[in-house]
């Protein structure tokens, strides 16, 4: 028997409390200066990586209205596209802005919730499935708070807590080392592809806005109502940024036959194109469409038509000189957007199409080195989180305790 079902059988062998997460914290409210924060302190929605990895620095602080203030052992939730899982237990004070939830134990349960074992409850894939269902708007979904303190929590004995976040702290900082040198490993390639792709000094290489280079066609939009198990193919703007690469023979949502009339859709070849993001990095994200038959995209993405070799289009969306010259046409409101107008305007290097398909046969290799789940440390991490999301499940999962 191990430690924790020791522990278990010893404090509560008949069940555990449960409460809804409003009976047991609440949202932050108290405001901070943002001439108060420094950037390694300012966390926006955009600072907070997904799938629960952390943090980055922010580049800047807001420099007007009142900040959020969030303090030591908070809960920092982003509220925007929850389906990203951005979630941070934050380990200093700071401020935030209103796209962070900043969730924070009530005064009469701090002695009786750990807050690192709140993070792990609020970091599963129960809770963000959760978050999703009640989410709303469709442009860019938007988690509802009153729904989010409805959402229910085990309190198990405060022991069990701390076994229970010592055990999954375990797993996370084995996966957060191969999540280091994988991330690594992607620098090194990020920094060899656009080496790769660096015409700009190279004679003969023609440069020719996207515009001239072929046509973008519209998607039309679809909801998760309209999403079934088996139907028509498609992809959703949301799913560029979080499950595809630069190249895709396979789609993960379907829709509603009876929706195909009133559709638009990708044909084999074409490149999709992102023109909505939280961040000027989101937007312009695109992924080649190499499977068989049309797909239908969402009215959020383009589909862009052309005679070059598709993944080379994709690849080089990707690189620093993209995304550099990209910049200037994103609109910066708070939901930054790319017009038709300004990615027609954007140039993009035409070498011949032998040498676009050499391009991609070695950055395909480099890729799979990557981001191929199927082998090599990938597929390592992706077995090391299946494992952790496993137990972690498992671990946080009590039966109920009658009254």
């Amino acid at each position: 028997m191990s430690r924790l079902d020791e522990l278990i059988a010893e404090l509560c062998p008949d069940g555990v409390a449960h409460h809804v997460l409003g009976d047991i914290a609440s949202y932050a409210t108290a405001r901070v200066n943002p001439n108060a924060i420094v950037e390694s302190a300012y966390v926006g929605v955009e600072n907070l990586r997904q799938n629960a990895g952390g943090r980055d620095d922010a580049a800047s602080v807001p420099g007007y209205g009142a900040l959020v203030e969030y303090r030591f052992d908070d809960i920092l939730i982003g509220n925007i596209r929850p389906y990203l899982k951005k979630i941070w237990l934050a380990d200093r004070d700071g401020g935030t802005n209103g796209d962070v939830l900043v969730v924070r134990a009530l005064p009469e349960y701090r002695e009786l919730i750990l807050p690192r074992f709140l993070y792990f409850l609020l970091s599963s894939d129960a809770f963000f499935a959760y978050d999703m269902q009640h989410a709303k708007g469709a442009k860019m979904p938007r988690g509802d708070k009153a729904a989010i303190l409805r959402y229910r929590i085990p309190v198990p004995p405060i022991e069990v807590q701390r076994e229970i976040a010592r055990i999954l702290d375990l797993f996370t900082t084995l996966e957060a080392e191969l999540e280091a040198e994988l991330e690594a490993r992607g620098v090194q390639y990020a920094h060899y592809r656009d080496s790769l792709l660096a015409f700009r000094d190279v004679a003969g290489i023609r440069w020719t806005p996207m515009g001239e280079l072929g046509q973008f066609h519209r998607g039309r939009r679809f909801t998760k109502r309209d999403v079934v198990e088996d139907g028509i193919p498609a992809i959703h703007y949301g799913e560029i940024y979080t499950r595809y690469g630069a190249v895709t023979r396979s789609v993960a949502t379907h829709l509603q036959p009876e929706l195909a009339s009133g559709l638009r859709y990708a044909k084999h070849g074409d490149v999709v194109i992102v023109d909505v993001g939280e961040t000027v990095e989101d937007v312009g994200k695109a992924v080649a469409w190499l499977g068989e038959g049309d797909i239908a995209i969402h009215d959020h993405s383009f589909a862009f038509r052309h005679s070059e070799n598709p993944a080379y289009l994709s690849y080089y969306l990707q690189t620093a000189t993209f995304q550099r010259d990209k910049a200037k046409y994103v609109a910066r409101t708070k939901v930054k957007t790319l017009s038709m107008p300004g990615i027609a305007k954007i140039p993009i290097p035409v070498p011949p199409l032998e040498e676009q398909e050499r391009i991609v046969a070695i950055l395909d290799k480099f890729n799979a080195l990557v981001n191929d789940l199927s082998f090599g440390l990938p597929a390592e991490l992706a077995a090391r989180r299946k494992q952790y999301e496993h137990y972690r499940d498992k671990l946080l999962t009590f039966k109920v305790m009658v009254a």
